[in-house]
């Protein structure tokens, strides 16, 4: 069956307007008439049974960011980088996280970094009379929940928790950065271990927290493990340090029914039969360190990608021709079996809006023929 793509602002299309996740803009966009809702349709994916249309979160999730959960309060201080903060476009600024940890949101490059000089933890063998543990008590989760599920919640979407850094990520940033982390995970490997198990024990109770407020379908966490090159540290340290707590952390999400995403940067190429292991769900990884379509074509019956439009060069601007083709090939390439979604961004809200039709109607036609 061949599916309308509907010209911008049809008249006839019902639509609605979308804020990005990183930031304040809205965009208006279509509303598909679904034969199932995008949340049953994504578990479909996540499970690799039988979706019927590629999803897409642009449209199909509702996605908290860290920070989103909690009102900021009079202390300053963050769960995580604010991407909807007003000075992001305008000024760098200074932020201490809930560890004590401080960042500086630098806004040449649209993202924070450790304030240099910033060094919470300096001997991790000494991490449990330095390290002061947020109390999840004294935050207000309820407030934010309350106010989403009254005024924004959409049962028919993908509620979506992006619940920020794992335990490498945290862990860099209490000892200062990757140089002091590694030599860390060298020298005191029982060290890292027990604090790394520690900071299990904190996400689980925040998770819970976020599950019990919010009735989560899909967990995103944070995790980089490697440069452009090659991973920050070895197959080894990864079995003997890393592995464990990661997969105690993903294996107690999956059991309350909510599908895991691990998001991690840089080349992780050799890691990917132990993202396997751990049970992700999915995973999310940058094309331009690793090669996501032999991914698929090798461990796509195992684990489920967060793939962009193949071929699609950011601030380029492209014919919708060519972003016919980019898309086509972008849901060939992925979509076989499931265990796909993607994300899509445009600056012109009529670009969008094709990039959308055309996913969502192409897709289907390509699912609609792998089951004939």
């Amino acid at each position: 069956m061949k599916y309308p793509r509907p010209a911008y602002k049809d008249a006839s299309i019902k639509t609605e307007k979308i804020s990005t996740a990183f930031g304040a803009a809205t965009a208006e966009v279509p509303v598909f008439d679904t034969p199932i809702s995008p949340v049953e349709n994504f578990k479909r994916a996540a499970a690799r049974n039988d979706p019927l249309w590629a999803p897409n979160s642009t449209t199909d999730f509702q996605t908290l960011m860290a920070q989103d959960v909690v009102y900021l309060d009079d202390r300053g201080v963050q769960i995580h980088t604010n991407f909807r903060d007003k000075r992001n476009s305008t000024e760098d600024y200074i932020f201490i996280d809930w560890f004590g940890a401080s960042w500086t949101w630098v806004k040449s490059a649209n993202g924070a970094m450790l304030t240099p000089g910033t060094q919470v933890v300096d001997d991790i063998t000494k991490w449990e009379k330095i390290i002061k543990w947020p109390t999840l008590s004294e935050w207000d989760f309820k407030a934010r929940a309350d106010d989403f599920m009254k005024n924004e919640y959409d049962p028919k979407k993908v509620m979506h928790y992006n619940i920020g850094r794992g335990c490498t990520e945290r862990f860099i940033s209490l000892m200062g950065g990757y140089t002091e982390g590694m030599l860390a995970l060298a020298e005191e490997p029982e060290a890292v271990t027990s604090w790394m198990e520690r900071y299990v024990d904190f996400e689980i109770g925040l998770f819970d927290t976020i599950n019990s407020l919010y009735p989560l379908d899909m967990l995103t966490y944070h995790d980089d493990w490697g440069t452009e090159r090659d991973t920050f540290f070895s197959g080894s340290m990864m079995e003997e340090i890393v592995f464990a707590p990661s997969k105690r952390f993903i294996d107690h999400v999956k059991s309350k029914g909510v599908v895991f995403e691990l998001h991690s940067c840089g080349n992780i190429t050799r890691f990917l039969p132990y993202m396997t292991q751990l049970g992700a769900d999915f995973i999310q990884v940058q094309r331009r360190a690793v090669n996501i379509p032999e991914m698929k074509k090798q461990f796509g019956d195992k684990i489920g990608f967060c793939a962009g439009i193949e071929g699609l060069e950011m601030g380029r601007q492209a014919s919708n021709d060519e972003l016919t083709m980019l898309i086509r090939n972008t849901v060939e390439i992925y979509g076989k079996g499931g265990g796909f979604y993607t994300s899509l961004f445009a600056r012109e809200p009529e670009q969008l809006w094709f990039m959308l039709a055309e996913l969502y109607a192409y897709s289907r036609e390509y699912y609609d023929n792998a089951r004939a």
